[in-house]
């Protein structure tokens, strides 16, 4: 506004003749213009999720694009639920398990994994995604684990936390720490490394890192590691080989997936905007990256924060924003209640200049 002031007030001393109403009348016209430009949308990203008093994270659609799967929370109750494509309609509560809040994933198009301790110790179970019927443990195991992965000759891709102090320090329970959900690659007081486990008990470290996500092929495997203040993406096969790094900026680059045609990596970076030193002043955004390291591509560009994306089989882009919901995304929901800073799920077409 104070460069339209000035440019305002220059042309008034340029021109002296004009009438004062008509300078009155641009300077109304030009106000207007801009307010109604502030208020365009800065992409073409589309709400799909929103319920009265609910917060929508971490979209997971299923194989066959027919459900999603969402962190929910209302108040202090958090749970995993299975929603419609169609329309982020909820189905049904998959689970409720606290465990489960940072280490679910589909197993097929009917069933999911995920992390629990309900038989004693801590183990990577699965059930069926409707919700009901019995729970079956895949295998036994051990360690502050979050984020697996369960790979297609049954063992298991899981990230491990250490204590930094090297002293025995148990990671809290979700339930008994508070912390931002937003940011899933940060476990302060900890390092993170990624680990394969197998059927036989044996298992082997494959890096450090945290975020891992498993290619459409199942043979490789991209991630997020640290480098001082930055983090960058990594790729590797599953048993730890062929290393590569893929992004290299003064950025935070995290929450890698794949396209699906596994050409694509797609993640969650503040390089738009970058606040090294104050991350949380950071924006936010969708970007898109080859994977060999080209072809850079942001895909979403407002100021809120967008993260944890996921190509569907539609090859839409599902991801969880606490962009500003309108009056009218609110009707079209028939929701009354919409905190100001909820997350909820959002979908944004696959760009054209990256197909």
């Amino acid at each position: 506004m104070r460069k339209i002031l000035y440019l305002s007030l220059g042309l008034i001393a340029a021109a002296p003749a004009a009438q004062a109403e008509n300078v009155l009348e641009w300077l109304d016209s030009m106000n207007t213009a801009q307010q109604g430009k502030a208020s365009e949308p800065a992409d073409a990203a589309v709400l799909l999720t929103l319920e009265n008093r609910e917060s929508e994270m971490y979209p997971q659609p299923a194989p066959n694009g027919k459900y999603l799967l969402t962190l929910t929370q209302s108040g202090k109750n958090a749970w995993i639920s299975r929603r419609l494509t169609e329309n982020g309609d909820p189905a049904n509560m998959v689970t409720d398990d606290v465990h489960t809040v940072d280490s679910i994933g589909w197993k097929d198009d009917g069933h999911v994994y995920y992390l629990s301790e309900r038989a004693g110790g801590l183990g990577l179970w699965e059930k069926i995604s409707d919700g009901e019927g019995m729970q079956r443990r895949i295998q036994s195991l051990h360690g502050a684990l979050t984020q697996p992965i369960l790979l297609s000759d049954g063992s298991i891709v899981a990230v491990r936390a250490k204590p930094l102090n090297y002293k025995p320090t148990k990671m809290k329970k979700t339930s008994q720490v508070k912390r931002d959900e937003f940011n899933n690659w940060e476990f302060p007081g900890f390092a993170t490394e990624i680990v394969r486990f197998h059927g036989s008990g044996s298992q082997q470290v494959l890096s450090e890192g945290i975020n891992p996500a498993l290619s459409p092929d199942g043979n490789s495997i991209v991630f997020a590691m640290a480098a001082g203040r930055s983090v960058h993406l990594f790729r590797m096969n599953i048993d730890g080989s062929n290393l590569i790094q893929i992004t290299d900026a003064r950025s935070i680059d995290v929450q890698p997936s794949w396209s699906k045609d596994g050409k694509w990596i797609i993640f969650t970076s503040n390089r738009a905007e970058a606040d090294m030193r104050h991350k949380g002043k950071s924006q936010w955004d969708i970007w898109a990256i080859g994977i060999d390291g080209r072809n850079l591509t942001q895909i979403s560009f407002d100021d809120a924060k967008d993260g944890a994306p996921r190509m569907g089989s539609d090859g839409r882009i599902y991801f969880h924003s606490d962009r500003k919901v309108s009056r009218e995304m609110s009707a079209q929901h028939q929701v009354k209640s919409v905190g100001s800073h909820d997350f909820h799920i959002w979908i944004i077409d696959w760009p054209n200049q990256a197909k």
